[in-house]
Formats: C-alpha cells, sequence, structure tokens
C-alpha cells in the first residue's frame, strides 16, 4: 500500500520562499502588510507545495483579507448591538470576519482605521462614528468604506463621498416633534447629544424645523446631554431644580429619555400625567422603561445588512451607491399623552 502523502506545512512554505513562518503567515492573512516580492515568493511556493491551496492561494491572488472593520464609538451603548447583528449576517453568508473597534467619541477613530486598513488587515469599513479625525475624510477617499447611521460632517476640501445607510436623522426628529405638538402640546424642550456628533445637530435642526413650521419659534428650548442615561438624568434633575418645567420632552436618544423620565418620576412628576416625554431609536429598553417609552423606531438590524451588503459590492468592485435613507416609524407607547387644558 502506497503510503499517504505528507501535507505541505507552513514550514516547507517557508523554506521554498526563503522568509520566515511568521512572514508566510502575514502574507497569507494580511498581505498588505508584506512586501510585493515577498508576496510573489510566497504565492509561488504556496502553489507548487500545494500548502491550503484553495484557501491560502485564493487569498493571496486576490490581496484580500476577507474582514471588515467596524469603528463603533460607544460599545456600551445598546443601539449598536442590532446593527453589528444585521451586519455579521451577512459577513457569515460571504466568510468574511467582523472586527468590532470601539472608538469614544473625540477618540482616535481616523488613526485606528488607517493601521487596519492601510495596512491591510481589512478589506473596508462600516463606520457607526460621525467624528473621524481631521485628515481622515480625504484619506478615506482610498478606502472601501459606508458610514452607518451616523454621517461624516462635510469639511470643505476634505469632504469625500461615501455610500451611507441610516434613517433621515433631520425627519425622524421632525416627527417626534410633530407629534408632541399633535397631542396638543407647545412648551416642548429638546435634551440634545454631545456637540461633536452630527446626530445632535441634525435632530436639533429637525426639532427646530418642526417647531417653527407650527409658529412655536418663540418656544424653542434646549439643554445639552451626550447620548447616556446619566445625563438624561441630570439634565432632568437640573429642570426640576428651576421649578418651570415644559409640557413636553424631546430626548435626541432612548437612553436619555429613560434617564429623564426616572429623574422626574423620582421627583414626583407624574409622566405623562404632568410631561410627556418622546425618544429616538427605539433601544429594547425603550419598550420596558417605566413608563414604556414613546419613540421613532429605526430598523437597526436591517440598517446593518444594507451596510454591509453595500460595503461587500465595494470590495467586489462597485463604486460606492448614493446615500440610502430607510424609513422610521413612530412607537407609541405609555410615556406620552394629550395635554391637559385644565
Amino acid at each position: 500500500m502506497k503510503p499517504p502523502e505528507k501535507k505541505a506545512t507552513i514550514a516547507d512554505v517557508a523554506r521554498m520562499a526563503g522568509v520566515s513562518t511568521a512572514t508566510v503567515s502575514r502574507s497569507l492573512s494580511a498581505p498588505g502588510i508584506v512586501s510585493a516580492e515577498t508576496r510573489a515568493r510566497v504565492t509561488a511556493a504556496v502553489s507548487q507545495t500545494g500548502y491550503i491551496a484553495n484557501s491560502a492561494a485564493q487569498t493571496l491572488r486576490r490581496r484580500r483579507a476577507d474582514a471588515v472593520v467596524v469603528a463603533v464609538p460607544d460599545l456600551g451603548n445598546t443601539f449598536f448591538s442590532e446593527i453589528i447583528s444585521g451586519i455579521e449576517t451577512l459577513a457569515r453568508e460571504r466568510g468574511v470576519a467582523v472586527l468590532v473597534s470601539d472608538v469614544p467619541r473625540g477618540g482616535n477613530a481616523g488613526q485606528r482605521l488607517s493601521d487596519l486598513l492601510d495596512a491591510g488587515r481589512a478589506d473596508g469599513a462600516l463606520v457607526l462614528h460621525g467624528a473621524l479625525l481631521p485628515g481622515a475624510a480625504a484619506k478615506g477617499r482610498h478606502w472601501k468604506l459606508v458610514t452607518v447611521s451616523e454621517q461624516l460632517p462635510a469639511s470643505g476640501e476634505e469632504e469625500a463621498t461615501f455610500a451611507h445607510v441610516g434613517i433621515d436623522n433631520t425627519a425622524a426628529a421632525a416627527d417626534a416633534t410633530r407629534f408632541l405638538i399633535g397631542l396638543g402640546h407647545r412648551q416642548i424642550l429638546h435634551l440634545t447629544g454631545p456637540t461633536n456628533s452630527i446626530l445632535t445637530s441634525q435632530r436639533a435642526a429637525g426639532y427646530q424645523q418642526a417647531m417653527q413650521e407650527a409658529g412655536l419659534a418663540t418656544a424653542l428650548a434646549s439643554r445639552g446631554g451626550d447620548f447616556t442615561i446619566a445625563s438624561g438624568y441630570k439634565a432632568a434633575r437640573a429642570l426640576l431644580a428651576t421649578g418651570d418645567l415644559p409640557d413636553a420632552l424631546f430626548c435626541a436618544n432612548d437612553e436619555m429619555a429613560i434617564g429623564a423620565m426616572n429623574a422626574l418620576v423620582g421627583g414626583g412628576i407624574s409622566v405623562p400625567g404632568d410631561i410627556s416625554v418622546i425618544g429616538l431609536d427605539d433601544i429594547a429598553f425603550a419598550a420596558w422603561s417605566n413608563p414604556p417609552l414613546t419613540t421613532i423606531r429605526q430598523p437597526r438590524r436591517t440598517i446593518g445588512q444594507l451596510a454591509m451588503k453595500e460595503l461587500l459590492a465595494q470590495i467586489d468592485g462597485a463604486p460606492p451607491s448614493a446615500p440610502v435613507h430607510v424609513a422610521h416609524d413612530i412607537i407609541e407607547r405609555n410615556s406620552t399623552r394629550l395635554r391637559r387644558t385644565s
């Protein structure tokens, strides 16, 4: 009986290519970080030895990492989990790894993307973060990149045209405000997000637009938050201290709305008896807050899937698509009611 042929090992490839086993590994997993001459030698050695020929040779020919990076501003925020789930669904179908990078607002998001994309460790990026480093947008013209939920703000000559998938945040905020106006509320305070987020400016613009359309420009009022439960709680406590509560509160996201309701109820204020509260996003906790939160629903899993589909198309050679705005819905729960007239 003929003995079975010995399978080629990474050491065999390294000896034939005249490089280290570590260099072979890098050539197979992240070809962008080794020289073209070294890649060619490793490719030839893989072919001659038959070492994992189907997967390794294919990866080298395509010069792909078969991985994408997802840049998230706050992994602790439950809003992002369902988007990432949608991304993962398509990634599994394509055999693509998902590298999640937690990049806090104000952090070095641009540098992190450069490290991964320029080094060839990822084929493209899904950016759920609207605040890249200065210069990153211009450099990003050469990357396969899709912005998700948050668009990158314009930055003059550095502005780049990226594909984008998300809701129309200005329209969603305007609809939330109009919903409160439709309930008879006139003194509507807007609790904003952090100043360095494009979502903050877009949602504030929607609030202002709806108030002005209703002839309530003189009633415009806002307080600052940072998208966290704690900031919503703090803002509502400050309102309580003034003794001058609005009819209704439109919070720029659900976490702040939940924090605000906690402070209001704890201060003896009835929600929605004394004040209506509406959020935006429809995170999982919104339906289980006390009271359950009226909000604007983003179809986050769908957004993640559409964004991943767009990125995979770009990786396969397609040009960036025009921005895609996914429809949002008003979800009415128990935190809002008709304004009392007496």
